[in-house]
Formats: C-alpha cells, structure tokens, sequence
C-alpha cells in the first residue's frame, strides 16, 4: 500500500523561507510523477504548486511561486522536496504532496499546514 509521508509545515513569516518534505513508499508501480498541490483556506480544490516528472525531471510550476519555490526529488529515496523563499502570505494553505504511478493512479498524503504571519 501506498504510503505518503509530509513533513516540514509551520509558522512562518513573511520573507522567510521553508521547507517542505514527502517521503514515499510502498508503491508497486514506478513514480511517474512527483509534486505538491495546495488548497487555500477558502479553495474547494487543490491547485498545483510544482510537479516534477521523474523520467526527465521537467519541473512546472504555478505562476505564482514560479522564481520563489523550487521543487527538487531524491530518485533513490522516493523523496521530494519543496523549498519556499520569500513566502508570502497568500501562500497560507494546506500543502499536499502528489504522485502518480505506473498504473495511472494519483496518490496523496494528507497534507501539511502552511501558515504565513507576521
């Protein structure tokens, strides 16, 4: 079964940076794909904050971290990481890491509290 392990939530202020982590095991199938959805606290959806592929590490992602969050994967661990500089506070939300398999099937953990405050 597959299990998605997040970490690395928090407090934070403005301008200050944070890092999340999603350890992933126990799949049966290769990981296609890697990354991290977040859902405001009024959103009713998980909107995409940076996946990354895993056969060519294309990375893509939302506009509105583009050039202030970087998502980077440690292929032998099944592990991927999102680093968060200058965060704002439109950046509070829950954050979900995703992955998808072989088989098509999309995974999620159960997500990690980001809240941004001065």
């Amino acid at each position: 079964q597959v299990q998605i392990v997040e970490s690395g939530g928090g407090l934070v202020q403005p301008g200050e940076s944070l890092t999340l982590s999603c350890a992933v095991s126990g799949t049966n199938f290769k990981i296609f794909r890697m990354g991290w959805f977040r859902q405001f606290p009024t959103g009713k959806y998980r909107d995409l904050v940076a996946v990354m592929t895993t056969d060519d590490n294309r990375t893509k992602y939302a506009d509105s971290v583009q050039g202030r969050f970087t998502i980077s994967r440690d292929g032998a661990q099944d592990t991927v990481f999102l680093q968060m500089d200058d965060i704002k506070s439109e950046d509070t939300a829950i954050y979900y890491c995703n992955i998808i398999t072989g088989d098509g099937i999309a995974h999620w953990g159960q997500g990690t509290q980001v809240t941004v405050s001065s």
